[in-house]
């Protein structure tokens, strides 16, 4: 390992609608524990603990801001580091943008980048580890350095690259190949795919990168300035909001939207591959995920409160109620608070076709759980009907409500745990455990925890119109988008 500087970029976008009910629009797969204790992100976080990297930048969207910080924060690696997009444009101006404000941070370092995605499984750490530190030399010579998996079966849903000779360092690197990248594949029909594994010459593109800032700067300015020039100018442009950097939205809204493969890899002359074996996998699936978890005798996975007769290589997890599984077989069962899949393993690839149809009927269960998060905690809603609904809520310490008013509802709070200040009507006023308050409809109030842990409260509304568009923000809390040029 030399003294350069590295950063490591983690993508943390996406929608993962392949894991409905469990990943949703407004929560994706990149946040849930599927692994273990960790979520995808931290985990991606985590493995990078024992290489020397500075404090990683992040990229997300506005909606998931809040989500990736606590994250980030219970990994102690929040630091100013979240780079919102105001929009989706693909990889290309996602890492052009982590290039730029990496350069921007100390402008005498040129950093190497390690770009990763937030959702990926990786089995094998050590040899992830030793293929990083093996890169970091060929980076240091200005390549781009590409991480290809070596495949072990036919697989239809990855891009392929194609191998050419290998290349030559001056740097002798153990235990590491890099060949040319002669060519990167879309997703292939399955003969082709069959062909790509016997051949030996082509691996599964992971969507691993690292390279100098500069390089990758340079290399998109060349092939693709139209990015380059818009992505420039959102980081020049951009401003600090709390952890997070923010761009100029209507300014980035004129970024093409394209992937890092079609505007550098496909075209540069610097790109190299490494050929890995590192138990990776993209999650893209209820089977991929079955294929990875630890398995029963009788080839279940079963997560949660299951319990299962004469069952057989099924995938059955519960979020909050028991699930019970007889004489099924090659099934996928997965309960949430709201909803609840039932599908054959072999057609769970169609999944998304649900969510589609979520969309099309104008439903809400594609876009979050029962369970939402926001700014200033997360609340639940246990409970609703004609005239009324019921939530449980939860307040960070030091966080809280920005002032507001309903039109159409009055509140009233019950405290479970900690302490809550609330203002209403200008007076101030300490709710602690098993006291309540009532809000009455029209009254402006707002909602604060001074303690140091959480408060959790009910909340029972009542009135002619309950839709979260009934609040009236006197005083906002928590800064929004940049819509200016």
């Amino acid at each position: 390992m030399s003294d350069k500087s590295f950063i490591a970029v983690v993508m943390a976008g996406g929608t993962g609608s392949r894991l409905w009910p469990l990943s949703r629009e407004l929560y994706p797969k990149q946040f849930l524990k599927i692994g273990g204790e960790l979520s995808l992100l931290q985990s991606t976080l985590n493995r990078l603990s024992k290489l020397s990297f500075d404090a990683p930048l992040v990229i997300t969207n506005d909606n998931h801001r809040f989500i990736v910080a606590e994250q980030l924060r219970q990994m102690n690696q929040l630091s100013g580091n979240i780079i919102l997009e105001p929009c989706g444009k693909n990889t290309a101006p996602a890492i052009a943008l982590a290039a730029f404000s990496a350069l921007k941070r100390d402008k005498n370092k040129d950093p190497i980048l390690l770009v990763l995605a937030a959702d990926h499984i990786i089995k094998n750490e050590e040899a992830f580890c030793e293929a990083i530190k093996s890169a970091m030399f060929m980076a240091e010579e200005d390549k781009i350095v590409t991480f290809g998996i070596i495949p072990t079966y036919a697989e239809t849903g990855y891009g392929y690259i194609n191998i050419g000779a290998r290349v030559e360092s001056n740097i002798e690197v153990d235990n590491a190949h890099f060949y040319v990248a002669k060519k990167f594949v879309e997703k292939p029909e399955r003969e082709l795919a069959e062909k790509y594994c016997s051949s030996k010459k082509y691996l599964w593109n992971s969507g691993m990168f690292m390279f100098k800032a500069s390089v990758f700067l340079s290399e998109l300015k060349k092939y693709r300035p139209d990015i380059f020039e818009v992505c420039e100018e959102a980081i020049s442009a951009s401003s600090k909001d709390l952890d997070f950097i923010r761009l100029p939205e209507r300014m980035f809204e004129k970024c093409p939207s394209e992937s890092i493969d079609f505007a550098v890899m496909e075209n540069t002359k610097r790109c190299v591959v490494c050929p890995v074996d590192i138990g990776w996998s993209d999650v893209g699936s209820w089977q991929s995920l079955w294929e990875l978890s630890d398995k029963s005798p009788s080839g279940d996975v079963c997560k949660g409160d299951t319990l299962t007769y004469n069952t057989k290589n099924n995938y059955i997890y519960s979020d909050s109620a028991l699930v019970a599984a007889v004489g099924v077989e090659n099934i996928v069962i997965v309960q949430t608070k709201d909803a609840v899949l039932v599908a054959n393993k072999s057609e769970v690839q169609d999944v998304k076709k649900i969510v589609d149809l979520l969309k099309k009927n104008n439903r809400t269960e594609h876009v979050t759980h029962r369970e939402v998060f926001r700014p200033w905690g997360k609340f639940d809603s246990i409970d609703q009907g004609d005239r009324y609904t019921v939530k449980k809520i939860v307040v960070k310490p030091g966080e809280g409500l920005s002032l507001r008013m309903h039109h159409h509802r009055s509140e009233h709070w019950i405290v479970l745990s900690g302490t809550a200040k609330v203002i209403l009507e200008g007076t101030e006023k300490l709710i602690t455990v098993n006291e309540s308050i009532y809000i009455p409809l029209g009254a402006s109030y707002s909602l604060e925890n001074p303690g140091v842990i959480p408060l959790i409260l009910i909340e029972v509304s009542s009135g002619d119109y309950l839709g979260e568009d009934d609040i009236v923000r006197q005083k906002e809390r928590y800064k929004k988008k940049i819509n200016h040029e």
